[in-house]
């Protein structure tokens, strides 16, 4: 019997085109169009094409992100693998929420595009192409959510988006891809140890601000944020620092509100016992607040959004972060 591919379109580069020469381009193919684009995609399985959503991707609310992951399970559920084109935009957010909310052994692979169907040296019927085959392979199942980009694979719970525009956009630095596709071949050389915890989203909207601090970062500006949201996301220098006036107004700030911080590096994590002086990572988990272990400011808020949209309190949410550093 031939193997079955559930492809799912949801919008972004991939499926956009402009409509004159030298216009902008907008959505115009949906998930049949981007598979008949896709040379050879037809002979490895036999394909269905489904359509969740048709939008830019930066436009995705944590609702949609949850609509993909329902869709992706239920495909999952029927088919031997599962590929879902998307935006690049916020492709690692929809990825990392992914790696939370779904829990399947076939592959759910997502893929997109930088260059759009009409421009010179367009890339996303070759992403298509080797997604499909990643999803499809043996190697691929019970890893988690994956993401293909120019060839590479990567796991979706560290893959980031490195570059506004160049095909080669994605990596998982310090880590690197797991595996690639080479001559139509898939070569998967690592696993994860462990997968992410799993989370639920709920019935509630969760409204969480990123702030980055760094040198004269002022606590009024978390403050007056505090007013209009339901979570905070610090983005801090180092191991997770901040200036040491701004300490106690965070501190008084985490009473209120689940406040997590992470390192702005963008390479290792959150330190828990090495600083002690007002504003060191010992101090700020004194006052309250929460580290967010190995997880960048955009995924720890993914997290938290998912954790306060299903009507997590602090404590839940602490509990949960720690689970991130403990895997």
């Amino acid at each position: 019997m031939a193997r079955r591919l559930i492809v799912l379109s949801t919008g972004g580069t991939i499926a956009m085109a402009a409509a004159a020469p030298e216009a902008g381009g907008d959505l115009r193919f949906n998930a049949h169009a981007l598979i008949e684009a896709a040379p050879g995609l037809d002979a490895l399985a036999r394909i269905e094409a489904r359509d969740v959503l048709a939008k830019p991707s930066a436009s995705f609310t944590l609702a949609d992100q949850a609509k993909i992951a329902r869709a992706a399970e239920e495909a999952a559920r029927e088919a031997d693998g599962v590929v879902v084109t998307h935006g690049t935009d916020t492709l690692e957010e929809t990825a990392f929420a992914l790696s939370l909310l779904t829990r399947v052994d076939a592959p759910i692979v997502l893929t997109g595009a930088m260059r759009r169907p009409d421009q010179p040296g367009a890339d996303g019927p070759a992403n298509l192409l080797a997604a499909a085959r990643v999803a499809l392979c043996e190697q691929a199942r019970a890893l988690g959510p994956l993401v293909v980009m120019d060839d590479e694979i990567f796991c979706a719970h560290l893959v980031r988006k490195s570059h506004s525009f160049r095909p080669h956009a994605f990596s998982a630095h310090p880590f690197g891809p797991i595996g690639h596709v080479a001559e139509g071949r898939v070569r998967i050389v690592l696993k994860p140890a462990a997968l992410p915890p799993q989370i639920s989203f709920g019935a509630g909207s969760a409204r969480v601000a990123i702030l980055e601090a760094g040198a004269g970062f002022c606590a009024e500006t978390a403050l007056a944020l505090a007013t209009v949201v339901d979570g905070l996301v610090l983005s801090l220098p180092g191991a997770g620092h901040v200036a040491a006036d701004a300490a106690p107004a965070l501190g008084e700030l985490a009473q209120r509100l689940p406040v997590v911080f992470a390192t702005r590096t963008g390479a290792g994590e959150t330190l828990a016992s090495s600083y002690a002086y007002a504003g060191g990572e010992i101090d700020l988990i004194a006052r309250g607040l929460i580290p967010a272990g190995p997880l960048d400011a955009r995924k720890a808020r993914v997290a938290l959004q998912l954790l306060l949209s299903d009507g997590a309190d602090r404590a839940r949410v602490g509990a949960c972060f720690a689970m991130f550093s403990a895997t």
